[in-house]
């Protein structure tokens, strides 16, 4: 909550003191009281409190001022802030312009010079302008604001990010909103500037990353401590269980998460075959619970931070990020999984702008009145498909497959077959996407008889299957062909040729058989076997949609994250 402003504008030291002690001794329990010694200062001071979405309830100016007259003042006030009250201080000789003003820009009190004693002259009149404020403005909450463009990929990311971290915002389109076009106006901001953040009581942030918008808001992005038990790299569902059983066992726990807790499940509208929530809930939701949960037992969350590297440092493990890294005995790999790149012609230009991969359930409200397009066949994309139906026109999900029902579950497959508003495109695909600055038309194609007929469409979600991004893990992590961690005794049926041990960062994946839990034990002791869910470095697990052979659902993600500690405490007591 804000507290709104009175600002006080007047050219003489001595008056504007005390007015501004008048202001203060009657006020300053519930307003901020700013002074000012001329129109142009008055103007740069209102101008960075509307920046900061700060509300001004009253301006009260002195009519003669070198430079700038109070009405000139006020005029300028009126523009800009048009609901706020104008208070003229005036000698008697003006009390004719001061009537003229009025009428002309809507002057809402004028007083005659000296207001001495306040209690008489002043506080009646400021009461009653005050008073007719608040009852216009019973509540002013201070969000985030994003103007921007409406398909600027870079707008859309920050979106994603504010809505995800439960950050409120307001987005204003600097080409559909007028008070986009006004704050861009304010902040003095050329096009190279967009989008803007503006974040109360903060300055305004420039097309700003992830990391900087993160840093503004005051959310943790660096560790606290130099070392951890346990460090695990995801803030999924699989990292968030981790999490709440690590630290509600004692072991100081650090989660690392490049954009939100939550992870994919966290972009779902709704989820509803998780256990003791019989009406469902959303992926957002589930998240909230769990880091609130997590945090309550004293675990940290380290977020917009891009894991690159993991090293071995004698017994403890290194999490490398860009500028800087974590220590921990332990740690656990929870990045899931990210949406499979979909082949279409011109489909990389547009992405951010219409098509996107994955859908925020709060996106939804963006396409009221549009043709939509969701391409998938899974529960991720008929979820999606669900949701974005309350509001578009028409939903098209495209399938590759003669068939939805093999791949979707059955709860799913009968709401959307249905649904009078989603239409279910079978044996198709999308082949190519074009438009001019946004996505205007998508190409279908015929799997069968390969007919191809082109559509308009505002919007694409994509959902086509997921694969890891665990290149980051260098050549001592075994993963199959496909990047998803090896770990625990199907460790045991991979090829196990001997290569030399690295403790540098690798780029690449590696697919050859590095010296496992089986082959090392710390301190000289008795070589033994992987625990499960170990990888091949000792002390570093892997849980969820990231390991091998997993079960891709949230409820066996949460399972594993809760086990994955139980053999995290069997390890640290090995060391």
């Amino acid at each position: 909550m804000s507290r709104a402003t009175i600002v006080t504008v007047d050219d003489d030291p001595m008056v504007s003191a005390a007015i501004a002690r008048d202001f203060r001794s009657r006020y300053g329990a519930d307003y901020r009281v700013v002074r000012a010694s001329s129109g142009a200062e008055a103007l740069e001071a209102m101008r960075r409190l509307l920046l900061r979405d700060e509300p001004i309830a009253l301006v009260c100016a002195d009519q003669r001022m070198p430079g700038m007259s109070g009405i000139e003042l006020l005029a300028h006030v009126r523009e800009q802030v048009p609901d706020a009250k104008l208070l003229l201080l005036t000698a008697y000789a003006d009390t004719d312009v001061a009537i003229t003003a009025i009428n002309e820009i809507g002057l809402d009190h004028y007083l005659l010079k000296p207001w001495d004693p306040p209690d008489e002259r002043l506080y009646p009149v400021v009461d009653d302008l005050l008073g007719d404020w608040r009852r216009a403005h019973p509540e002013h909450t201070s969000d985030v604001r994003i103007v921007g463009h409406r398909w600027s990929e870079r707008s859309h990311d920050l979106k994603t990010f504010l809505a995800r971290n439960h950050v409120p915002y307001r987005w204003f389109d600097v080409e559909r909103d007028e008070e986009g076009s006004r704050l861009v106006d304010l902040a003095d901001a050329a096009t190279a500037d967009l989008p803007l953040v503006l974040v109360p009581d903060g300055e305004v942030l420039r097309a700003p990353t992830i990391l900087e918008l993160a840093a503004a808001l005051g959310l943790r992005t660096t560790a606290e401590r130099e070392l951890y038990d346990v460090c695990i790299v995801g803030g999924g569902p699989a990292g968030l269980a981790a999490a709440v059983y690590a630290a509600s066992e004692g072991l100081s726990t650090v989660v690392v998460e490049q954009s939100a807790p939550g992870g994919q499940a966290g972009q779902s509208a709704s989820i509803e075959n998780y256990l003791g929530f019989p009406r469902g809930l959303s992926g957002a939701d589930l998240a909230g619970r769990a880091l609130a949960q997590a945090r309550r037992f004293g675990a940290e969350l380290v977020l917009a931070r891009d894991v690159v590297a993991l090293e071995a440092r004698g017994p403890v493990r290194a999490v490398r990020f860009d500028g800087g890294d974590i220590e921990a005995r332990a740690v656990i790999i929870a990045t899931g999984v990210s949406y499979r790149t979909l082949e279409a012609e011109g489909l990389p230009e547009l992405i951010g702008r219409g098509v996107y991969y994955g859908a925020n359930a709060s996106e939804a409200a963006q396409c009221q009145g549009d043709e939509v397009y969701v391409v998938g066949a899974a529960n991720s994309a008929g979820q999606a498909a669900l949701n974005l139906a309350r509001f578009a026109k028409r939903v098209h999900l495209v399938v590759r497959g003669a068939t939805i029902e093999e791949t979707m579950s059955e709860y799913l497959v009968e709401r959307i077959l249905a649904s009078e508003t989603i239409e279910v495109h079978l044996r198709a695909e999308v082949v190519a996407a074009a438009g001019d600055g946004h996505l205007e038309r998508l190409t279908l194609a015929d799997r069968d008889t390969g007919e191809r007929v082109e559509v308009e469409a505002g919007w694409l979600f994509i959902f086509i299957g997921a694969s890891p991004r665990t290149d980051w893990l260098g050549d001592e992590i075994r993963r199959d062909d496909k990047g998803f961690v090896v770990t625990g005794n199907d460790l045991k049926a991979m090829d196990t040729a001997p290569v030399a041990a690295s403790t540098s960062p690798a780029t690449s994946a590696s697919t050859s058989s590095p010296p496992s839990a089986s082959g090392s034990a710390p301190g000289g002791a008795a070589p033994r076997a992987p625990f499960a869910l170990e990888t091949s470095l000792p002390g570093v697990f892997a849980a969820g949609d990231v390991r091998l052979d997993s079960m891709k659902r949230v409820a066996s993600a949460v399972g594993e994250g809760a086990m994955s500690v139980y053999f995290v405490h069997r390890y640290l007591a090995t060391i």
